[in-house]
């Protein structure tokens, strides 16, 4: 992200405290560089904990601040329970969540087994459920104000093929926020969705372009299109929507799903369906080796 495109000025998140799930690659790291940069606290939670440790040194070494990484598993609620119980004891209570840890990958329906709807639903679902619980209850229980962004897909709205476990969990997330924004409202709790196009990172492209890099995934994406743009998204603009929900000045935006995409899911039929459909056995088999390969280097650096 260039940080000198941030639309706030410095200090707007001083005394803020964040907790990015999935934080330390893709879009959780820029998003945490731009919370650190106007001047927030910010922890950052995942399973590689040599990955966390790389950003919050690397964001620190740029802006200063504070980053503190926390290995945890959010598919373990009692996992999640003892990284808040660190983050209580180690400054007090949360200001901002920030719902970003997911997973996906493309695949026929048909092909799908039930550990692989797991893999991507026990993170995205469930794991976003169990982080948004815990947090919230304790703000409730301290009469504390918070607030709750989750990034979600525009396949929200027009749905996910190939893409249907990420697609349901994300769907589950969007009614989440919606339903609690209603119910914990009345605590001066907000809850919100950013819902990102094409914003290429390395871990989600390999498993949605696989063998292809960012450039090319975004053109056959759709992104290409003049009538969008002509081009992907770029970070800076996401991180500014991210400031916007999550910083004090716009409280009064509760229970929004917001589209950041150029427009694309209002031209797209869903997702990726245009170039996918067309794939026979042989892209598909070349795909699924393609998104186990980068599985394995992942696992490889996961320490929780």
């Amino acid at each position: 992200m260039d940080a000198s495109k941030l639309m706030f000025k410095d200090g707007l998140m001083a005394g803020e405290r964040i907790l990015v799930t999935g934080g330390g690659s893709g879009l959780g790291k820029e998003m945490t560089e731009a919370f650190v940069k106007l001047g927030a606290d910010v922890y950052i939670c995942g399973r590689r904990g040599d990955v966390l440790q790389e950003t919050a040194s690397e964001i620190m070494g740029k802006h200063g601040g504070n980053v503190w990484p926390i290995a945890c598993d959010i598919r373990n609620a009692e996992a999640i329970d003892d990284m808040v119980d660190q983050i209580w004891a180690t400054g007090g209570a949360l200001t901002g969540l920030m719902n970003n840890a997911a997973g996906n990958f493309i695949s026929r329906t048909e092909d799908l087994s039930p550990k692989g709807f797991d893999a991507i639903a026990n993170i995205v679902f469930r794991g976003s459920f169990y982080v948004t619980h815990n947090i919230g209850k304790r703000w409730i229980a301290e009469g504390k104000k918070g607030s709750v962004c989750s990034i979600v897909v525009t396949w929200v709205w027009n749905g996910g093929p190939f893409t249907v476990p990420s697609a349901m969990s994300k769907a589950g997330i969007d009614i989440m926020t919606k339903s609690l924004a209603i119910e914990w409202g009345r605590y001066g709790i907000r809850l919100n969705t950013i819902a990102p196009g094409p914003f290429p990172t390395k871990g989600a492209w390999e498993r949605l372009s696989p063998g292809n890099d960012a450039a090319t995934a975004s053109a056959n994406s759709g992104a290409g299109n003049p009538s969008i743009h002509g081009r992907i998204g770029q970070m800076h603009e996401l991180c500014n929507l991210a400031v916007l929900l999550m910083a004090p000045g716009a409280e009064y935006i509760n229970g929004q799903t917001i589209a950041i995409d150029g427009g694309q899911h209002l031209l797209n039929e869903g997702g990726f369906y245009g170039r996918l459909s067309q794939w026979g056995d042989g892209e598909w088999a070349a795909a699924r080796d393609a998104i186990k390969g980068a599985n394995e280097q992942d696992r490889a650096r996961r320490t929780t």
